[in-house]
């Protein structure tokens, strides 16, 4: 599966816990040109979001990011990434839990896989997290679309409590610490 390159637009691919909440966040960024939620990284086709609930097939709840790169980089996609969730916690993002709810990154390129294995190294180097990066690194694998009803979940479902607890402070602080990228 190769790298996505098509009248300057790119593909990435993130697994940080709920896609509800990673798809608002990479809505806002400039650049970003399409969010959509789906499974990813499984062992089963055509997964469906009460299958994926059980933690048994193996998929993680992601995105599918269309970017374009000459607006935003690949590693500033990933500085959102790290900064909007936690990558120190294995199988689990605040009382979400199981492998659905991993943190890792599917590479759609060499250089993504490069980048994002520098990007973890300057991080573990840096001392920004106080506990170890857990953050997988794999090749994309097949991408299964979430149901209709979880698209722009955020955006259409702003009123739901798990929206206004969850949701806000992660595009709250990206506003305050990457408000030059957000729109």
């Amino acid at each position: 599966m190769s790298e996505q390159k098509n009248n300057s637009v790119e593909t990435a691919i993130f697994a940080g816990g709920c896609f509800w909440c990673t798809e608002a966040v990479f809505q806002r960024l400039n650049g970003v040109k399409d969010v959509v939620p789906g499974y990813t990284g499984g062992n089963i086709k055509n997964p469906a979001y009460r299958e994926i609930c059980t933690g048994r097939t193996g998929h993680a709840e992601a995105i599918k990011i269309t970017f374009d790169p000459a607006q935003i980089s690949y590693t500033e996609l990933l500085e959102v990434f790290f900064a909007t969730h936690d990558p120190t916690t294995l199988n689990r993002q605040g009382n979400d839990v199981g492998t659905q709810y991993r943190s890792e990154i599917f590479y759609t390129s060499q250089e993504q896989r490069s980048l994002a294995e520098e990007f973890i190294a300057l991080l573990e180097k840096e001392g920004i997290f106080a506990l170890p990066i857990v953050t997988a690194i794999s090749e994309e694998k097949p991408f299964y679309l979430a149901e209709e009803e979880h698209h722009n979940y955020y955006n259409d479902h702003r009123q739901q409590p798990y929206c206004q607890f969850i949701i806000d402070p992660k595009i709250k602080k990206l506003n305050a610490l990457l408000s030059q990228k957000s729109t």
